[in-house]
């Protein structure tokens, strides 16, 4: 492929008598592995009632170390079985390089979008295996550009990829996840905007399933990278979390200081995050009273959420994302707290 960012793109058809088929492959996957990867993504798709998801997808290969970006096409074919037709795109990448593509997923889905309609219109019309080749040799290329428009523009900001600048100068000493949760409207993101962009989000957007960014910064002589997992508070993203809480480092679990209802779903989130990493080391973790600066409206004491935090076995700490009281110190402590643990003697 042209990037490193790229490590193939496969199209693969669910064919009435042998399954799953990968029709076409640009990139150097063996053949057992493309049968692998066509089989688990359009069995993906088994028990949801014959629903195919309108947005990209993300979907970890981990035997492979490669994650693939998949958009699922579905058009109308009388001569198949239930009279439609099913297939999808996926385009792998090496799994340490999943941030650059769940942070700008949206911004995908519109060349992904455009070459699914095309992909319907070819096998609607029994089109030649190079019609397959010419659109996903340009949705690469499209893809390739527009990833590396960002990587440099970005780089430029000194905004996104620091970890490479900073690698480069063997610099950055240790790297950790940090999974972001809590209820919708308790200011995850607004908290995450004014750490590593020093920025208030003053009107609230729904996290489309997670959102993930980093910060670079000093802790004692070392540089520490934080990369923060902002993950959906909605129900309807349940299904998707445990593969964004696999490999955490820390948890900050947010709630709203005005919201009696937000402090108690904490409890519920912690026990979803236990599940899902069931058998693995406890993570290290605060409880965030967030929104200090609504102090009016404040119906949660100070002694209420570090009563739950220590039932936890968590810390406590109380922010606001409007005036920035507590926000580096927050961040700074759950690095410093992973960096004692790391170098505990």
């Amino acid at each position: 492929m042209e990037t490193k960012l790229i490590s193939g793109i496969l199209y693969t058809e669910m064919d009435d008598e042998v399954g799953p088929n990968p029709v076409v492959l640009l990139g150097d996957i063996p053949q057992s592995d493309r049968l692998y990867i066509g089989i688990k993504t359009i069995t993906v798709l088994s028990g949801e009632g014959g629903l195919i998801p309108e947005s990209l997808v993300i979907l970890p290969f981990p035997s492979l170390n490669l994650k693939g970006l998949i958009k699922f096409i579905r058009w109308d074919d009388e001569s198949r079985r239930g009279g439609i037709g099913q297939g999808a795109i996926t385009l792998l990448f090496k799994e340490f390089d999943d941030v650059i593509f769940y942070k700008y997923l949206s911004y995908l889905d519109p060349p992904f979008k455009e070459a699914a309609n095309k992909i319907a219109d070819l096998q609607k019309s029994y089109a030649p295996r190079e019609k397959y080749v010419d659109v996903l040799t340009k949705l690469s290329i499209n893809t390739t550009q527009f990833l590396q428009e960002l990587k440099e523009k970005e780089m430029k900001d000194e905004k996104a990829f620091p970890e490479q600048k900073i690698k480069e100068a063997n610099l950055v000493d240790y790297k950790f996840k940090i999974i972001i949760c809590g209820d919708p409207s308790v200011g995850k993101s607004s908290l995450i905007l004014k750490f590593t962009e020093n920025a208030f989000r003053r009107h609230y957007i729904p996290t489309l399933g997670v959102h993930v960014s980093d910060k670079i910064f000093k802790v004692k002589d070392s540089y520490v990278q934080l990369v923060l997992w902002d993950i959906a508070g909605q129900t309807k993203f349940e299904t998707m979390r445990q593969q964004f809480y696999l490999g955490s480092d820390g948890l900050f679990l947010i709630f709203d200081l005005s919201k009696t209802n937000s402090l108690e779903s904490v409890s519920s989130w912690h026990q979803d995050i236990q599940m899902q990493l069931k058998g693995r080391p406890e993570l290290v973790g605060y409880i965030i009273g967030n929104k200090k600066d609504l102090a009016k409206y404040i119906k949660i004491t100070s002694e209420k959420g570090s009563k739950l935090a220590k039932s936890l076995n968590l810390g406590y700490i109380e922010t606001s994302a409007l005036t920035g009281e507590n926000v580096e110190y927050a961040f700074y402590t759950i690095a410093e707290s992973l960096y004692n643990l790391v170098n505990k003697s």
